[in-house]
């Protein structure tokens, strides 16, 4: 659905995006992080069309950007963070003029404006002037304007920005229907948000990709946490496998016993790395207290990728 191969865009001398690739199926919710200026909002900009790509190649449902950039255009519906709302019109005349300009007219457009309230529950505010609303609710209209064509593919960035806990909750379910027919990007500072939609996470990192790992797989960290009576220096001349073993770290020291961070190696399967650990050390006659997978949640890999290369984050 979505195809982006060594994507890249520059600033004058300043790197925003660099050689960046990703591919992203139809009917997935992907979450797109990283710290400010990590290359987000440029991403998205040049998936929308709104930039143009130093380098690199956009396809979306089959059709270059480069070439096809209005038909582009046409599948993709897209909330930016600053909401490109008319605060002097009424709601439902500005979702009527979006319409217009997405090319919907006649019943066509006054059914879509119809549904796209329906779905973001506005139905009370329709007639208001949007400068009369909250910050929440305006986030709605925002939410709307993207819709209300159904788009191919849906990029919304900051959606829950300012939304009570029952709004929030309304936006999640909006956004996991929008997938039964639409691919979804959704880029916050939220990581609950992400946890809670998101197939997949796409992390940056000073313009580079960092991660792009499935939800399902990301508390599989290749860290295995070790509770012996070993001292570091014992402990490396028993485990003295690179091939498996990447680094130790000691973390704690509780007594006669000692916890440490095993890194693994990216092939290594943490259960039979685990199990191979404890037979060394036995067998070299140390006492295993305690050795299991390191469960890592969204905000300790986050945290891990911004902390540079080689760092387990085991806090």
């Amino acid at each position: 659905m979505i195809l982006v191969d060594s994507l890249s865009r520059c600033y004058g001398d300043f790197t925003a995006v660099d050689q960046v690739s990703f591919e992203i199926g139809k009917g997935e919710i992907v979450g797109l992080l990283g710290h400010n200026g990590a290359g987000k909002t440029t991403i998205m900009k040049m998936l929308t069309g709104y930039l143009e790509p130093d380098a690199g190649v956009i396809s979306i449902d089959g059709l270059d950007i480069r070439k096809q950039a209005e038909q582009v255009k046409s599948r993709i519906g897209y909330l930016p963070e600053n909401l490109p709302l008319y605060p002097e019109m009424l709601v439902t005349s500005y979702l009527e003029y979006v319409a217009g300009l997405r090319g919907l007219h006649g019943a066509t457009r006054w059914q879509a404006v119809r549904e796209a309230i329906d779905k973001t529950d506005l139905q009370d505010k329709s007639l208001q002037p949007i400068s009369t609303l909250s910050r929440g609710y305006r986030q709605r209209v925002g939410v709307a304007q993207a819709i209300l064509h159904n788009p191919r593919v849906l990029i919304l960035d900051e959606p829950t920005n300012g939304l009570d806990p029952t709004q929030t909750m309304h936006m999640r379910k909006l956004i996991r229907d929008s997938a039964k027919h639409a691919t979804v990007i959704l880029s916050t500072h939220i990581m609950q948000e992400v946890d809670a939609v998101c197939d997949r996470v796409i992390i940056l990192r000073n313009g580079r990709l960092a991660v792009d790992e499935s939800l399902s797989t990301k508390g599989q960290g290749k860290v295995i946490m070790l509770e012996t009576d070993a001292e570091l220096e014992a402990l490396k001349t028993v485990v003295d496998d690179p091939s498996e073993i990447k680094d130790i770290v000691q973390k704690e020291k509780h007594n006669d016993t000692y916890l440490y961070a095993l890194q693994l190696a990216v092939h290594a399967e943490p259960r039979q790395a685990a199990a191979a650990v404890t037979q060394m050390l036995v067998d070299a006659g140390h006492s295993v207290h305690a050795i299991y997978p390191y469960k890592r949640d969204l905000e300790s890999l986050f945290r891990e990728v911004n902390a540079g290369e080689g760092y387990i984050d085991v806090a």
